[in-house]
């Protein structure tokens, strides 16, 4: 089976570099999969889950938006902001997550809603990936691409 090589990159570092099967990405207008031999594209990503799909594994990352160029055998996403799953405290994106939605409820004049908006989509996406893998360490026996 053939593979693609993905490359993902913040402004801080760089996440992934490895050569994978498949590649399901948030796009803009929808969810993408990008598979080895996909045609050119070249698209913005929007909050929310990526999942990489690696020798019978996957892995899942959040990310916060940016751009994903894809050519025959290669992906590049240069991401505002990208973690791994098992690097986001639950805890944090939750706290996160509620005070984005305290300010999106907030009638004050001083607060941005736009701004207000894009910070609950962020801390809804890195919440949605903590818990999908939580939940997936408490199944015992189901396997790595189950319904998690």
């Amino acid at each position: 089976m053939s593979t693609l090589r993905l490359e993902i990159v913040t402004a801080e570092r760089q996440i992934f570099a490895e050569d994978v099967d498949m590649v399901v990405a948030p796009g803009s207008e929808g969810e993408l999969g990008i598979l080895p031999h996909h045609a050119p594209l070249l698209t913005t990503l929007k909050p929310g889950e990526l999942r990489i799909k690696k020798s019978g594994e996957e892995i899942l990352l959040a990310v916060t938006g940016g751009f994903m160029e894809v050519l025959s055998d290669r992906v590049t996403i240069l991401a505002d902001a990208a973690e791994r799953a098992e690097e986001i405290d639950l805890a944090r994106a939750e706290a996160a997550r509620q005070r984005a939605q305290q300010r999106v409820a907030s009638h004050a004049a001083e607060v941005d809603r736009t701004r207000a908006m894009a910070a609950m989509a962020r801390a809804t996406a890195r919440l949605r990936v903590a818990q999908k893998l939580a939940s997936r360490r408490r199944m015992p026996g189901q396997g790595p691409l189950g319904s998690g």
